[in-house]
């Protein structure tokens, strides 16, 4: 590990991510990443227990996969950054929908950053810590 990566995990202490992703590997592959960089990672199957995560625990940052079953992640997204209670939490959206309009649909419903699966560790873990950096900032 070099030293800008010890000292970032120094600073952002143990920051709480959701991650919302019906599919249970990869959010296991996230998890296991995250936890490795210093992160609290919480973990939803699908959009209504995201829901209800970022309904009932304080989070710094939500990662957010399109496809999900029951509510799908622009919606989900939408309502997030419309809701005055968690419209501040940083949304990355990180699927396999790589199209142009894929990816307006999602910055236009709120999302802070679009990431293409199978994303580089290397940035998500810069996404990451951009946002909680600007978030923090603005605090």
């Amino acid at each position: 590990m070099n030293n800008s990566s010890e000292s970032s995990n120094v600073e952002q202490g143990m920051k709480k991510i959701l991650v919302i992703d019906d599919e249970p590997d990869y959010r296991f592959v996230l998890r296991q990443r995250l936890e490795a960089n210093g992160y609290n990672v919480i973990e939803a199957d699908n959009g209504i227990n995201g829901l209800i995560a970022v309904r009932s625990l304080p989070l710094d940052l939500i990662i957010l996969d399109v496809l999900l079953p029951i509510v799908d992640g622009y919606t989900l997204a939408w309502f997030f950054k419309s809701d005055p209670t968690s419209r501040h939490i940083p949304l990355v959206m990180l699927t396999v929908l790589s199209h142009e309009n894929d990816i307006k649909k999602g910055m236009a419903v709120g999302a802070d950053a679009y990431l293409i699966k199978p994303c580089d560790h290397h940035q998500l873990l810069n996404t990451i810590s951009t946002h909680l950096h600007k978030s923090h900032s603005n605090e």
